[in-house]
């Protein structure tokens, strides 16, 4: 773990979610936070003298609900939104069967909003959008080539156990349905048609897979 020390000096009353965030630490990104090896919330008042630990999401060790700054997820399976910098994650999570909201032109706002409207996570590269105060559920993307993006949300939020053979259209993100070959075999190109036998299809964008 990285670990880094900060002395601090302010002035006034100041919570320590927003001395967290004043080093640049969005606050869905804190898990637990120590105030002289005990535990508070992100609404303590920052005394002079205290000592923090300040502590991410731990993979290795459970913390229970009354323990974790992290509030629990409300769906048994997750839903997801991403920012406009991580559109390749999108087709990949799509192509897993997970739903996940996507816009090469979306505002930091509307994604706020649709996450706390939809009960979505919101993936992004943006650590200014992660600490809104709206924002619930999150996490930053810290890799750069989109095979690793996917294997650190595929790590974070378990989705291996969620995965169940499906898909979605990776453009829309709507759900695929199953469709007899004949049905389609004159849209199909020559070695599509000589090698593969099942396919999907996404009413939404005519789209065959």
């Amino acid at each position: 773990m990285d670990e880094r020390y900060y002395l601090h000096h302010y002035q006034g009353k100041q919570t320590i979610k927003d001395r967290v965030e004043s080093i640049g630490v969005p606050h869905p990104e804190v898990a637990l936070i120590l105030r002289n090896s005990q535990p508070v919330e992100f609404s303590y008042l920052v005394q002079p003298g205290d000592l923090f630990s300040i502590y991410p999401y731990l993979y290795n060790l459970k913390l229970s609900p009354s323990e974790s700054l992290l509030p629990e997820y409300p769906l048994n399976k997750p839903k997801l939104i991403l920012d406009v910098h991580l559109g390749k994650l999108a087709r990949y999570l799509r192509r897993f069967g997970f739903d996940t909201a996507y816009r090469n032109d979306y505002q930091d706002q509307e994604i706020v909003e649709q996450a706390a409207s939809e009960k979505r996570i919101i993936l992004s590269r943006d650590l200014g959008l992660l600490m809104r105060k709206k924002v619930k559920w999150a996490k930053f993307i810290w890799n750069d080539d989109p095979k690793q993006q996917l294997q650190e949300v595929f790590e974070r939020y378990q989705l291996s156990k969620y995965y169940q053979g499906e898909s979605r259209c990776v453009n829309c993100n709507s759900k695929l349905e199953d469709v007899d070959k004949a049905e389609i075999v004159e849209r199909l190109e020559p070695k599509t048609k000589k090698y593969f036998t099942e396919f999907k299809y996404c009413q939404q964008c005519d789209k065959i897979y």
